[in-house]
């Protein structure tokens, strides 16, 4: 399959964009699904629980309710964006090599050009590392990329949600959207 095939999954960046969200890929099942994040919800329960959205938890159960709100109120409504480093869906993200991600980080420094969201927030340090093309690097605060803030987060799906809820209500705050 063509690297052109993997688009399942439309991109959406809003034009008032405060947090553009950096994934690695997408799973097999949030690529069948066409919805981000949707294997298994956990990174919408965190946005959630640090008071980036205020669905309820139950309505984030339902890929119906999750596909409304990702095309209708992610951008629009929340000033968000989402872009992938890789199309391509693995079952892990260490499948996706280096010379793969080359397209996606241009196309992510493309709209952090076009958008300026004021915080660029990392899904997980390896996505940071595919994007820096390094193996060397730490959560939290990263050098800006113009004007924009860099973020990397810890993974939704691995070790205490809080510590993930801590820091997307930080990335909120720096973004404008939290007190």
């Amino acid at each position: 399959m063509s690297p052109r095939q993997y688009t399942r999954i439309k991109y959406r960046i809003s034009q008032n964009c405060k947090i553009l969200f950096i994934g690695a890929n997408p799973s097999p099942g949030t690529y069948e699904r066409a919805i981000p994040y949707s294997n298994n919800k956990m990174f919408w329960y965190l946005l959630h629980d640090a008071g980036l959205i205020d669905e309820d938890r139950t309505i984030l159960k339902s890929d119906k309710n999750l596909k409304k709100i990702y095309e209708k109120k992610f951008t629009q409504v929340y000033q968000f964006g989402l872009i992938n480093i890789a199309d391509r869906p693995t079952k892990t993200f260490m499948e996706i090599k280096k010379e793969e991600a080359i397209p996606g980080i241009l196309r992510i420094l493309k709209a952090i050009k076009r958008y300026h969201p004021v915080v660029v927030c990392f899904i997980g340090k390896r996505t940071y590392q595919l994007f820096i093309q390094e193996s060397a690097c730490t959560y939290g605060w990263q050098p800006d990329i113009g004007s924009s803030k860099i973020f990397v987060m810890h993974t939704p799906l691995h070790g205490l949600a809080s510590v993930r809820v801590k820091e997307l209500k930080e990335v909120g705050k720096v973004a404008g959207l939290l007190k």
